[in-house]
């Protein structure tokens, strides 16, 4: 593998940042593409253990991945740089587009590019699953651990951190034929504590200074979202239950309608789907007091999200080697890398469902459920052939074909006749 400089991690990991829409199946394809199979910095079984380990922590798992991937070429530094970039291009977009909701509302043509880009994404992520897929099952029992867990997510609707466990379980109790490495020198215990320490002082720094001022919402905001960073198991569609529950009904600072808008914009702009946080966290803020509290509570959400996520990898990301040099850790890993794979099949299956129709719903067969879908968005299924022929037939790149994507839902909103719904 080569080792890269630091500022050559600068442009590759801004290139991740700037182009990871689509949540994390998305996301984990981009950097699999450009770490794994362009730049070859990860080899192929490092990504997966990586992805692996990040998949049991709390929190955005493609974040965490970046910042893994930067840690493990340069250190500290280079976990910073990798994780900032992975997060900030989303959150100054989500910043920007949340002070145009406080003054416009929705703004159609604005949809309409994210359509685009949506169906796009959805060609992007069969394409990962494929390319991963073949990689990372190379056994009928981890097939089979795939195609387990894509059904337990989709007709099941069984709790994705249940599902990661049972594939670790599986893998130890089960999977065998994998070659044990030679055993890892075992990292030192002292600087993890002292990570620790230090994240966990820092992390709750502002949150502090917020109570000592005086701010109540502000204080009251910041323990939220931490304690939402600590629980945040199985991504942002996992908490949007809860976070709707507590946020429109417990403390009354958003609305129904503005949650939906909110995760629909996460949706659409580059960046971890959690970035809903700071979205929700803004409006909060504005409804408490205009736009200073608005600027406040954004920065206090992203601060309580995503601090937690940087203290994990840089604590625990050391211990991966000796874990997965002990042959049942190291099985339990397989078993949730093979998984991994039926968890992308899921996420493909209903982020394509929620882009091609306006209207997905589900009906129960006994235990299986199964979609319900009406409404089919013939412009967003012109465009997903679209760039399924630019990027799998012509081979250009992401940037180019999501361009074209955004371009294209632009035309496609604009030739809606008056009075028309938004695409």
């Amino acid at each position: 593998m080569n080792s890269p400089s630091l500022p050559s991690l600068l442009p590759t990991f801004a290139k991740i940042g700037l182009l990871s829409f689509g949540g994390p199946a998305a996301q984990i394809a981009l950097m699999h593409r450009v770490l794994v199979d362009e730049k070859r910095w990860l080899s192929e079984e490092t990504f997966l253990r990586a992805l692996s380990f990040c998949m049991l922590l709390p929190g955005p798992e493609a974040m965490q991945l970046a910042t893994y991937a930067g840690w493990r070429l340069r250190g500290i530094r280079g976990g910073l740089m990798a994780g900032l970039l992975f997060v900030l291009p989303g959150a100054l977009v989500i910043l920007a587009l949340g002070l145009l909701y406080l003054r416009y509302g929705t703004l159609p043509l604005v949809s309409a590019a994210f359509m685009g880009i949506k169906a796009s994404v959805a060609v992007i992520v069969v394409e990962a699953l494929l390319r991963v897929g073949r990689r990372a099952l190379k056994s009928d029992r981890a097939r089979a651990i795939a195609l387990i867990a894509f059904a337990a997510l989709v007709l099941l609707k069984l709790p994705f951190p249940l599902v990661i466990v049972a594939a670790a379980i599986f893998g130890a109790l089960r999977i065998d034929g994998t070659t044990a490495p030679p055993p890892a020198t075992r990292a030192a215990l002292g600087p993890t504590f002292l990570h620790l320490a230090l994240g966990i002082a820092l992390w709750l720094a502002p949150i502090g200074l917020a109570a000592l001022a005086g701010s109540g919402f502000l204080t009251a905001l910041g323990l939220f979202f931490g304690k939402l960073a600590l629980v945040s198991f199985g991504g942002a569609y996992a908490l949007l239950t809860y976070m709707t529950q507590s946020l429109v009904e417990t403390h009354g600072w958003v609305t129904t309608g503005q949650m939906i808008d909110a995760l629909g914009l996460a949706e659409t702009t580059p960046g971890p789907l959690i970035l809903v946080t700071a979205f929700v966290a803004l409006l909060a803020g504005a409804s408490q007091g205009g736009v200073p509290m608005a600027l406040a509570a954004f920065a206090m959400a992203l601060w309580a999200t995503f601090v937690p996520s940087f203290l994990w990898i840089f604590a625990f990301a050391p211990h991966i080697e000796a874990l997965t040099s002990r042959p049942r850790l190291r099985a339990a890993l397989d078993g949730i890398s093979a998984a991994v794979v039926g968890v992308i099949g899921a996420l493909a299956l209903w982020f394509t469902l929620h882009v091609l129709f306006a209207t997905v719903g589900e009906f129960r067969i006994g235990p299986v459920t199964l979609p319900r879908v009406s409404g089919l968005n013939l412009p967003a299924l012109a465009i997903l052939i679209l760039s399924g022929w630019l990027l799998l037939v012509r081979h250009l790149g992401l940037g180019w074909v999501l361009f074209i994507a955004a371009v294209a839902g632009v035309m496609a909103g604009l030739a809606l006749p008056a009075g028309a719904p938004p695409l």
